[in-house]
């Protein structure tokens, strides 16, 4: 990748986008050491075990301390207990030389774990308890970030963008706080967004699922978080040390990219009648990340009443949800949220709501100049050579009927049109005045009334 100044403007070639992976400092959740640091209820972990060991027909501690994301001590002790209320029974040693207790389900354990699974389908790792996913949150905050001008700008590395626009978007994006941007489409707003997302590069821990006042909430989601490797086992088997807590995913920073689909019930708990459980919605997955809100104001709901939604978590910090029941509770809320809008922001917003977004950032379409530049590395991209007298007739002929308007997408829509064409007629890659009539009528339609 070649990186070159030019004046106020930066712009780099487009190729393979950097990995900009910083260095974490984020201080990985210990691993509990007894049931009693595990902060849950005694008969939720309980019920949590039996209904594992029923369902994945587990036998060794081993086993179920993989299973639950504990300890083997905390297994241990978890399985000593369900002994002593005599819903497990130790069946004997089993392996070779490294010999495990095998355990099972007495005829009262299987009962209760049918009885438990009724009242929820939840099994597998014990869910971390609600303050204690809180105090994670604080430690990993997007607001602890601090973003370079080079981190931002390398990461930005398929756009050309002015310098200028760098200075508004570097203090944004490192104070975590919520950003608008707005201006005509076609001009790279999401591609933005995504160039954010990839500038922040450390790691953060998110939980499996949380538990709120008996209540599991599934969190960690692979299609939103991506995991990095967990290598981090002593390989002693019984006396195994887990250097960070096991209930928690290591992954990047999460990324929610959300359209003209978001609708407000989006942002709500989901609960799922059969498993009686509850689903994290999309703001708490993108806890610790990035929250995009794209083509805002294609949506159902108006972009006010989406804003207005997020009043107090932007402020404050914090988010409420609501159960079932109708019992309320706050979350914490560190989200980066981006919004991404055509529409200018008096049309769609008042002041108060304006007010509540911490920066407000227009992207206008490229100069004459930086369009030219942007055609060049894309026609260089796509292996088309570039032809000065077409250009010069592009320039001379086309644009003036719209006012001589750019937008970043044109060369890219265009070369792809004349390579098209190209392709069909069995020619070369090449540029003439005929092909680009030929495109332009594809970019912009002539106005026209058409009987019906």
């Amino acid at each position: 990748m070649i990186t070159r100044e030019n004046g106020n403007n930066t712009f780099i070639d487009p190729g393979l986008r950097p990995m900009n992976m910083q260095a974490s400092t984020i201080m990985a959740p210990p691993a509990p050491r007894t049931i009693e640091a595990m902060g849950l209820p005694i008969v939720m972990m309980r019920d949590i075990l039996i209904k594992t060991i029923f369902r994945q027909n587990l036998s060794t501690v081993r086993q179920i301390a993989q299973a639950l994301c504990v300890t083997v001590p905390v297994a241990q002790s978890l399985v000593d207990l369900a002994r002593g209320q005599l819903l497990l029974e130790a069946n004997g040693l089993v392996g070779g030389e490294n010999s495990d207790m095998n355990y099972q389900l007495t005829e009262t354990g299987r009962a209760r774990a049918l009885d438990a699974l009724g009242q929820s389908e939840y099994y597998g790792a014990m869910p971390v308890p609600m303050d204690d996913y809180a105090a994670q949150v604080k430690r990993q905050s997007i607001r602890n970030i601090q973003v370079t001008r080079k981190q931002l700008t390398e990461a930005m590395g398929h756009l050309i963008l002015p310098g200028s626009l760098i200075d508004n978007l570097g203090p944004a994006v490192s104070a975590g706080r919520s950003i608008l941007m707005y201006g005509p489409p076609g001009n790279g707003k999401s591609s933005i967004s995504n160039g954010i997302r990839d500038a922040l590069g450390d790691m953060i821990y998110v939980p499996r699922a949380i538990e709120y006042s008996g209540q599991v909430i599934t969190v960690y989601d692979p299609i939103v978080h991506t995991a990095v490797g967990q290598t981090d086992e002593n390989p002693n088997a019984l006396r195994r040390t887990l250097q960070h807590d096991q209930r928690y995913v290591k992954c990047t920073r999460p990324t929610v990219v959300t359209g003209g689909e978001l609708g407000l019930e989006m942002l709500d708990l989901v609960y799922n009648p059969i498993a009686r459980t509850y689903t994290a919605p999309l703001q708490m997955k993108s806890a610790g990340g990035i929250f995009i809100i794209d083509d805002l104001g294609r949506q159902e709901e108006p972009p006010q009443k989406i804003v207005n939604r997020w009043i107090v978590p932007l402020e404050e910090g914090r988010d409420i949800l609501a159960l079932q029941s109708g019992e309320k509770f706050e979350t914490p809320f560190d989200t980066l949220v981006i919004f991404s809008t055509n529409f200018h922001p008096n049309e769609i917003f008042d002041q108060a709501a304006l007010r509540r977004i911490f920066f407000k950032i227009k992207i206008d379409g490229p100069s004459k100049e930086n369009f030219l530049k942007i055609f060049a590395l894309v026609a260089r991209k796509k292996r088309v050579p570039l032809d000065e007298q077409s250009l010069i007739y592009l320039l001379k002929h086309k644009y003036p009927t719209i006012n001589n308007t750019y937008a970043n997408y044109q060369p890219v829509f265009l070369l792809d049109q004349i390579i098209a064409i190209c392709e069909f007629e069995g020619i070369p890659y090449q540029m003439t005045p005929e092909l680009i009539d030929q495109a332009w009528g594809n970019m912009f339609l002539q106005t026209e009334n058409i009987v019906r």
